[in-house]
């Protein structure tokens, strides 16, 4: 499978009704307060213009608006996401603040230094090319704009069944080692570099997915649900190997925040 079709595989995989079931209403770790929590870090005002790269069903990028008073972009690759988060942000009476459109991450149809922010929250990992996205960033980022990201990182390599699909739609099977990020960032001429560790928020994600996935299996027993193609064994031992994963260290969460140079240091 080419990178293409790996990221076209996991937007489909990711407006499915198994997704919203495996992850929930949001699917990245700490939900809304870690959102919210990025959002301060960043210190968003209603002046900015923000991009959410890989904005899904547009919870984040709606929320933002609403708490910050910010305007909000949000691409993702994802048809149907791009359809639901246009409805839910006007039925919020945010759309005079927020927009969905089609986008690739590594491919933004955006002008150059047309946002004050860019946020992505759980996605960076799963982008095949992560230089060519960071650099992509940098790009549409206004001299001075800033970055936040928060994402899985491991600390060494991953047990088999943590890089399977199930793995992947848990934002798992490619997370990166916290120095590969930071190291990305720095190639793109990133300054100003934080990194504030939310592991606690991982790990109540997979204790959400394992009580989901208890739910769904019984549901199925009961022909209240149906969901073919389910292997209910092979997503037990994915969540019960990340809880390990997570309670060993091996996997963590993390936000991280950092700074486009300003137009006096790009020209000095």
């Amino acid at each position: 499978m080419n990178d293409t079709e790996l990221k076209m595989c996991c937007a489909a995989v990711y407006q499915s009704d198994f997704a919203r079931l495996l992850l929930g209403d949001s699917f990245h770790p700490g939900g809304l307060p870690l959102t919210e929590r990025l959002g301060n870090l960043l210190a968003l005002s209603p002046s900015e213009h923000v991009l959410d790269v890989a904005s899904g069903r547009g919870e984040s990028a709606i929320f933002l608006a609403t708490r910050f008073g910010c305007r909000v972009t949000g691409i993702d690759l994802g048809e149907t996401n791009i359809t639901h988060a246009t409805s839910s942000a006007e039925a919020a009476n945010v759309s005079t603040l927020v927009q969905f459109r089609i986008g690739d991450a590594e491919r933004l149809d955006c002008r150059d230094a047309s946002f004050d922010v860019v946020l992505c929250e759980c996605a960076f990992c799963t982008f095949p090319d992560k230089r060519t996205a960071t650099r992509e960033f940098a790009r549409v980022l206004r001299p001075g704009g800033r970055l936040g990201l928060s994402d899985l990182t491991r600390s060494g390599e991953l047990p088999a069944e943590l890089t399977g699909l199930l793995a992947w739609v848990a934002c798992i099977a490619d997370a990166g080692v916290t120095e590969e990020y930071v190291a990305h960032l720095k190639e793109a001429e990133f300054q100003s570099l934080s990194v504030e560790p939310q592991d606690e928020a991982l790990a109540q994600m997979v204790r959400d997915i394992q009580g989901r996935l208890l739910a769904a299996e019984l549901m199925v027993r009961l022909d209240k649900l149906s969901l073919p193609g389910l292997d209910f064994r092979e997503a037990k031992a994915m969540a019960a190997s990340a809880a390990g994963a997570v309670r060993s260290g091996l996997l963590g969460y993390s936000l991280i925040t950092a700074k486009k140079p300003s137009a006096e240091k790009l020209c000095g």
